[in-house]
C-alpha cells in the first residue's frame, strides 16, 4: 500500500467532516450525550470531597450509575413505541434532553453534604435520562449513517462526546474555582447547556429505516438477544467488551479524590487533567481512527490496550514522587492519549455488530457492559484506595487490564469464527 493510498482516504473524511450537516449533528448530539456524565461523577465527586465527605461515601455514590449497565432493559421500548411528535428517534431524544435539563437544574437546589439523600435521587435521575439518550443516540447514528460513514461519524460524535465531558469537567472546576461563583449556579450553567441538544434534535433529519422495526413489543425485547445470541462466539464477545477497559475505568474513577489528595488545585486540576488531558484525548481518537484503517480493528484494540495498561502504571509513579506539575502533565497526556486510541477503536467495534433491525437495543445491551466496570467495580475503588493506598490502588488498576486482553487473544484467533462483521470496517 502506497502512501498516498493510506492517507487519501482519511483527507477525504476529514473535509466531509468539516462540510457535512449531519456530521455537525452528530458533534452537537454527542456534546448533549457527553454533558451529564461527570456532573454524577468526577465533578460531583470533586464538590462531595470538598464538603468533607469521606472516601468509602463517594465511591459507593457511583452505584448512581447503574441506569448506564441495565439501559438494555427498557430499550426495547424505544425501538418499538414511536413517540405522536418528530419520529421514532427525534422524538424520544428530544423528551430524554428536556428532562436532562430539568434534573440538573434541580441539583443547584441541593448541598451533598446536607442534602445527601436529595442529590443521590435526583443524580439516579440524571443517569436514568442519560441512559435513555444514550440509546437513541446509538441508534440514531448507527441508522443516519451509512456503512462508509460509521467510522468517521462514531469519531466525530466521539469528539463531541468528550466536548460535552470537558465543559461538565474542566469547565465546570473553573466556573467553581472563581468565588463569585458557588457550585450551585456551576450546575444552572451546566444544565442550560442541554439546549445544544435540544438544537440538534430540531435540526436533524429522521433515519429512514432499510429494514422494518419490530412489529410487537414482544419482538422488540426478545428478537434482539436471540438475533445476537446465535451468533458463534456471542458470550466471548460480551466477556471481552466487559473487561477490555476495567483497569482504566477503575483508575479513573478515583482520579478526582486523588487529585484533592495530592493537592492540585481546581484551576490546575482543570487545566491540565481535562483541558491538557482532553486535547491528547483528541489526538488519540484521531491517530486511532488511522491506525484501525492500517491495523484492523482486532490488531488495534491489542496494541491500543497494551497502550492503556502501561499509561494506568503511570498513577503509580505519580503517587509515589507526589504533586510534580511535569510529572503529572506527562502521566495525564499519555494516559488520555491511550485512552483516545481505545476509546475509538472500542466504539468501533461495537457498532459493526449491531443489527439495523434491533440497533436500540443491542446497542444499549453492548454499552450497557462496557458501563458495568465503571459503576460496579467504581463502586468499591474508594474502600480499595483507602485500604491500599494511592501507589498500590493504581498497581492492582494496571494488573486488572489484563483480563481484556486474554480476551482479546481467544478472540484473534477465531477472528472470521467470531466477528467477521468487521472486515467491512476495512472498506
Amino acid at each position: 500500500m502506497t502512501k498516498h493510498s493510506l492517507i487519501a482516504p482519511w483527507i477525504k473524511a476529514f473535509l466531509h467532516v468539516l462540510f457535512s450537516s449531519k456530521m455537525l449533528i452528530l458533534l452537537m448530539t454527542g456534546f448533549s450525550s457527553g454533558l451529564p456524565l461527570l456532573l454524577t461523577g468526577s465533578t460531583l465527586k470533586y464538590w462531595m470531597r470538598e464538603e468533607g465527605l469521606d472516601l468509602s461515601t463517594i465511591g459507593f455514590f457511583g452505584l448512581v450509575g447503574l441506569p448506564y449497565t441495565l439501559k438494555f432493559l427498557w430499550a426495547p421500548i424505544m425501538d418499538r413505541v414511536i413517540p405522536p411528535f418528530l419520529g421514532r428517534r427525534r422524538g424520544w431524544m428530544i423528551q430524554t434532553q428536556v428532562a436532562l435539563l430539568l434534573a440538573i437544574v434541580a441539583v443547584a437546589f441541593t448541598h451533598p453534604a446536607q442534602h445527601l439523600v436529595s442529590v443521590a435521587v435526583l443524580c439516579l435521575l440524571i443517569t436514568f435520562f442519560s441512559a435513555s439518550q444514550d440509546i437513541v443516540l446509538d441508534a440514531y447514528r448507527r441508522e443516519a449513517l451509512r456503512e462508509e460513514e460509521l467510522g468517521i461519524g462514531s469519531s466525530v460524535f466521539i469528539y463531541g462526546y468528550r466536548l460535552g465531558m470537558l465543559t461538565a469537567g474542566a469547565f465546570a472546576l473553573f466556573l467553581a474555582d472563581q468565588a463569585s461563583i458557588s457550585w450551585n449556579l456551576v450546575y444552572v450553567i451546566m444544565g442550560a447547556l442541554m439546549v445544544i441538544g435540544l438544537a440538534a434534535t430540531w435540526m436533524a433529519p429522521e433515519p429512514q429505516l432499510e429494514v422494518p422495526p419490530p412489529r410487537t413489543l414482544k419482538e422488540a425485547v426478545v428478537g434482539p438477544f436471540v438475533e445476537f445470541f446465535e451468533r458463534p462466539g456471542a458470550f466471548l464477545i460480551l466477556a471481552f467488551i466487559l473487561f477490555y477497559k476495567i483497569g482504566d475505568s477503575m483508575a479513573s474513577e478515583m482520579l478526582s479524590p486523588f487529585m484533592v489528595d495530592l493537592g492540585v488545585s481546581k484551576t490546575e486540576y482543570a487545566v491540565i487533567v481535562k483541558m491538557f488531558g482532553m486535547a491528547a484525548l483528541i489526538g488519540g481518537g484521531l491517530i486511532g481512527g488511522a491506525a484501525i484503517y492500517r491495523l484492523g480493528i482486532l490488531k488495534s484494540l491489542w496494541v491500543f490496550g497494551l497502550l492503556q495498561m502501561i499509561s494506568t502504571a503511570g498513577f503509580v509513579l505519580l503517587a509515589i514522587l507526589g504533586n510534580d506539575m511535569l510529572v503529572l502533565t506527562s502521566v495525564i497526556a499519555f494516559e488520555t492519549f491511550a485512552s483516545g486510541l481505545g476509546q475509538t477503536a472500542y466504539v468501533a467495534f461495537m457498532a459493526s455488530l449491531t443489527n439495523k433491525r434491533f440497533t436500540a437495543t443491542q446497542y444499549a445491551l453492548l454499552t450497557s457492559l462496557m458501563g458495568v466496570p465503571r459503576v460496579m467495580a467504581g463502586s468499591v475503588t474508594g474502600i480499595l484506595a483507602e485500604w491500599l493506598g494511592w501507589s498500590a490502588f493504581y498497581a492492582f488498576c494496571t494488573l486488572m487490564a489484563l483480563p481484556g486482553l486474554l480476551l482479546l487473544l481467544r478472540l484473534s484467533t477465531n477472528e472470521q469464527e467470531t466477528v467477521p462483521a468487521l472486515a467491512t470496517l476495512r472498506s
